[in-house]
């Protein structure tokens, strides 16, 4: 089925058995309902089809029957072509944005956990607007993949085309989370995942000349001291398969939307 889908999500790769790395993606269809398309092997994609956030793509796209979750489709075969048709700007304070994205905001998170378990109709991905961002936050982690990522690593480069240049993609070494409370001032800490917090991380490691906590603080300022309080934040979020009917929250956040505060937003709320 071909379908038209704006890109807000993009995930930081993650090791896989069949394509090396994947990037989870996700969006809005035409008529504003949410999409997420999986598996998509990005950065071996063709430079001028790698798509930005914003950029309205078409592509065949079937229903992924290995997720339970109805939002996630997945391209037709590998060799699916992939358009990109335009893209939606800045222009009026991201106005052509917010018309698409503000469509339909949880305020309550107790009743989007509820809506992703009701199997009857699983809801996996949302906009979601916190009323009081308290906290975002980083701890360290493993600056190396897994035992297992690295097993998986070294069985793919066994049949690795000669003089391939693809260098797989850096473990981030550390967990970025937001702490915010909800328009019932229920109190949560989400782990955040998506690419472009990655990579400004890695950015300002080389410009601090590889001083990783110069670098968290860079994305302290970015996330916090300029998203949480100069901007109108909402957070995109989206469940994990394996822990979507598990785990108490499910969720994590896997971007973000930051127009400035003006007093447009009340007209979506």
């Amino acid at each position: 089925m071909k379908t038209r889908v704006l890109i807000t999500v993009k995930t930081y790769p993650t090791i896989s058995t069949k394509y090396e790395e994947l990037v989870c993606t996700a969006g809005f269809r035409e008529d504003g309902s949410w999409i997420r398309i999986f598996p998509i092997p990005f950065r071996k994609l063709d430079y001028n089809k790698q798509y930005k956030k914003y950029d309205w793509i078409e592509l065949d796209l079937t229903r992924n029957l290995s997720d339970f979750r109805p939002e996630t489709y997945r391209p037709v075969s590998d060799t699916t072509v992939i358009d990109i048709i335009g893209h939606i700007g800045y222009e009026n304070n991201w106005m052509g944005r917010k018309e698409i994205v503000l469509k339909n905001v949880y305020y309550d998170l107790s009743k989007l956990i509820k809506d992703a378990k009701n199997k009857n109709k699983i809801t996996s991905l949302a906009v979601f607007k916190p009323t009081k961002v308290l906290a975002f936050t980083y701890e360290k982690t493993s600056s190396e993949w897994s035992e297992s990522k690295k097993k998986i690593l070294n069985q793919l480069n066994l049949f690795e085309p000669k003089g391939s240049t693809f260098q797989i993609v850096r473990k981030l070494p550390y967990k970025f989370s937001y702490t915010f409370e909800d328009i019932n001032g229920t109190k949560s800490k989400l782990m955040i995942e998506d690419w472009e917090t990655a990579q400004l991380y890695w950015n300002c490691l080389t410009r601090a000349n590889g001083d990783e906590e110069k670098a968290c603080k860079d994305v302290y300022k970015k996330y916090f001291d300029d998203f949480s309080i100069k901007k109108d934040l909402y957070f995109y979020l989206g469940t994990t398969k394996v822990h979507h009917f598990v785990a108490p929250n499910p969720f994590i956040i896997i971007g973000t939307f930051h127009p400035k505060k003006d007093l447009q937003v009340n007209l979506f709320k």
